[in-house]
């Protein structure tokens, strides 16, 4: 496993973020590859880790000044052996093909773990959305999508949503495939309800993890009623991941941006809530307007990258990093332990670090790794294609049932994995062997291809 490990390194030198979701899948599946001599000889982990296709392509794009801008996009399409390619599209100034190859890596895993026949992919652009007029990122999307538009398509690759690209940016980038292709067709999920998008998208990834964060505390015959929840983000998964807790009795009391953290001992009820997602979605402002219209929540200002967040120093019982990678580090873990977190639920891709989830596991935490607990976004996008393939579109409470449904399946998923290769209760083991086993079985299944 080292030897496979130092060539990638060797090969992808820098791609620091690739190399620590690779090394975390790696060390796990030992236990299968020693008990299934033949993918060792078949190289299964060599050829996982190898993109099927790198896409990079300049985007030029004229902003409101009328001065000529460039870009850089990017589509990781990482493995297609049960499905067509499927992950987001996130704009972001600190977008790289480490983060892209990493979050790709992870989508296959987190694909396969829903049942759905669906591959792993991720694509994006280092275009920051923040600060842009509609028109800007409308003209953005567009050159985007020009070059795009040759890779993608609704048996082939299906891109949606990530940081950085919610509605807006979505419906720009659905009309300009439309324009090139003369075609409408699901090629993109995360769509508006009027042109064939589904209901609960929105709130799949948030409602998802909670659900799973359930599901794990009904293993100790508990439940999220009365419990305090950390939450860190405040974007989509964050708004919805504190909507579902506040559903299912237990209380919030903590969101952040990249400014700093607000917290409200008294929780963050539906009223606030509400103001959040005004404050996030339409005015695109600073989570600390929170603390100036509820003054008896504190604001705290964000600390340098790599110190400890001030926000996972609050006393709780559950917490759920929504934010983005590696926002939890090894101090952070503590800090979390310390003060009495016994769950971790991740709705963020990849936010704690190794050396996190190692304590975590050593205190004997309750911890879901974010390809098992924020796998409702996906599964739901798996939905919609569903839907748009039948031309149908399934009421509330039908797509609820299924996400509750799948989560449960995963759930059940990670623990039976688990247990059958001698680590019971762990989820990041589980999620990974069960994940890599349907994955490398259909590739297998399909030729050295």
């Amino acid at each position: 496993m080292q030897e496979i490990m130092e060539k990638i390194k060797a090969k992808d030198p820098g791609e620091k973020e690739f190399h620590q979701a690779v090394g975390e899948v790696v060390t796990t599946v030992k236990p299968v590859l020693d008990a299934h001599p033949e993918y060792r000889f078949q190289k299964v982990l060599e050829r996982l880790v190898e993109p099927e296709r790198v896409i990079i392509f300049r985007v030029p794009w004229m902003d409101d000044r009328g001065e000529p801008q460039v870009n850089r996009g990017f589509r990781i399409e990482m493995n297609s052996a049960i499905g067509p390619y499927k992950g987001g599209l996130r704009f972001h100034p600190s977008v790289n093909l480490s983060i892209l190859k990493f979050l790709a890596f992870e989508q296959v895993f987190k694909n396969a773990l829903t049942s759905l026949p669906l591959g792993g992919g991720k694509g994006g652009s280092d275009f920051d959305p923040k600060g842009k007029s509609d028109n800007e990122v409308m003209r953005f999307c567009q050159s985007f999508m020009a070059e795009l538009f040759r890779h993608i398509g609704a048996d082939t690759d299906v891109p949606a949503g990530d940081i950085g690209v919610g509605a807006r940016e979505i419906g720009f980038l659905f009309g300009m495939y439309k324009k090139l292709r003369n075609e409408f067709t699901g090629v993109l999920t995360g769509k508006s309800l009027n042109w064939g998008g589904s209901l609960i998208r929105p709130e799949a990834t948030g409602y998802g993890c909670v659900y799973f964060a359930a599901e794990m505390l009904a293993t100790r015959n508990q439940s999220l009623t009365g419990k305090t929840c950390l939450v860190s983000g405040s974007g989509n998964v964050a708004q919805f991941t504190v909507e579902k807790i506040i559903a299912l009795g237990g209380k919030a009391v903590t969101l952040s941006d990249s400014s700093g953290h607000i917290f409200d001992e008294a929780g963050i009820d539906s009223e606030k809530l509400a103001f959040v997602k005004a404050l996030k979605n339409v005015r695109r402002g600073r989570i600390k307007e929170y603390a100036d219209a509820f003054p008896k929540a504190v604001f705290t200002p964000a600390t340098s990258p790599g110190s400890a967040n001030p926000l996972w120093q609050h006393t709780a019982d559950c917490a759920f990093p929504c934010a983005t990678e590696n926002e939890i580090n090894g101090q952070d873990a503590k800090n979390l332990i310390a003060g009495g977190i016994k769950l971790v639920a991740e709705g963020a891709n990849m936010p704690t670090t190794p050396e996190g989830i190692d304590l975590f596991l050593e205190a004997g935490m309750q911890y879901a790794p974010g390809k098992a607990s924020n796998a409702g976004g996906v599964a739901v996008s798996g939905l919609e294609m569903s839907q748009n393939s039948m031309r149908l579109h399934w009421p509330r409470e039908e797509v609820d049932s299924r996400l509750q449904m799948i989560m449960k399946s995963i759930h059940k998923n990670c623990l039976n994995a688990a247990e059958q290769y001698g680590t019971p209760g762990n989820y990041l083991v589980g999620a990974n062997i069960a994940g890599f086993i349907k994955v490398v079985n259909a590739m297998l299944d399909q030729g050295l291809v």
